[in-house]
């Protein structure tokens, strides 16, 4: 018979949960060392359950969890094969506060891009890092960080996906960026020149400064954050589409729910 691994006191956000049964959950976490992972959180529904207040998503969790050589697999178990494996503890980590409105809502599709990109037991300590630092930033409630925020975590999801071309030169010719021209990022074409009229474009300058700020030591945010702010209006337009193009269909359904937000 194979031995049960066991993890603990894995550092791990809860991505997504769902319901299992009358009293338990299925959830979709992130963790530091194990990337995407699904557990069961047996009884978590419970008024008595100790899970039952801790299992929250934007929250900083340490998770204890066992993983068998048979994981159970329920009609809704990961495609990958990769099985659903039970809880066995959780303890909230403190250090923040719940976000709220938009910060809820942005934290939200961070979540969905993170289910819809991630392979399940692929592990990007840095990415974690990097999401565990956006999420104090959501936390914080200072809106005028949020769109920086949401721009500087898809360059950087991206980039750790192997999904995002160079930001330093045209990706068909190869040529170095031109400081004063202006390109844009398309999903089927990479980085390349745009006309002057175009508004979700940037300069060569701007794009440069990005590609500097991604290439620094680990993935410090600060950086990043500083070199989306005055360009990520801008950004917005080019990102959505290039993610969604990774995501493939349907639509994500926060973005969904944003535009219908915006037409009420």
């Amino acid at each position: 018979m194979a031995t049960a691994r066991r993890f603990s006191h894995e550092p791990a956000f809860v991505l997504h949960r769902y319901d299992w049964s009358e009293s338990s959950l299925i959830l979709e976490v992130f963790s530091r060392h194990h990337g995407r992972v699904a557990l069961v959180a047996r009884g978590a529904k419970k008024p008595s359950s100790n899970f039952r207040p801790v299992l929250l998503p934007l929250q900083p969790l340490s998770l204890n969890w066992t993983e068998s050589a048979s994981p159970i697999s329920p009609a809704n178990s990961p495609s990958d094969g990769s099985g659903i494996h039970p809880l066995k503890g959780a303890e909230w980590v403190g250090g923040h506060t719940m976000p709220m409105g938009d910060a809820l809502l942005s934290g939200t599709y961070l979540n969905e891009l993170l289910l819809r990109l991630l392979a399940h037991q692929d592990p990007h300590p840095a990415l974690f890092d990097a999401y565990a630092a956006v999420v104090r930033v959501l936390a914080s409630q200072h809106g005028d960080a949020l769109e920086p925020v949401l721009r500087a975590f898809e360059l950087l999801l991206l980039r750790e996906l192997g999904l995002l071309p160079a930001l330093n030169t045209d990706t068909l010719t190869l040529a170095r960026l031109q400081p004063e021209a202006r390109y844009a990022l398309l999903p089927d074409r990479g980085l390349c020149p745009s006309p002057a009229t175009e508004r979700a474009c940037l300069s060569g300058a701007q794009w440069l400064q990005l590609n500097q700020a991604l290439e620094g030591s680990g993935m410090r945010l600060s950086a990043l954050l500083q070199a989306c702010a005055p360009v990520a209006a801008a950004l917005k337009p080019q990102l959505r589409v290039v993610l969604q193009h990774h995501c493939g269909p349907p639509m994500l359904r926060t973005r969904q729910l944003m535009m219908e937000l915006q037409t009420l």
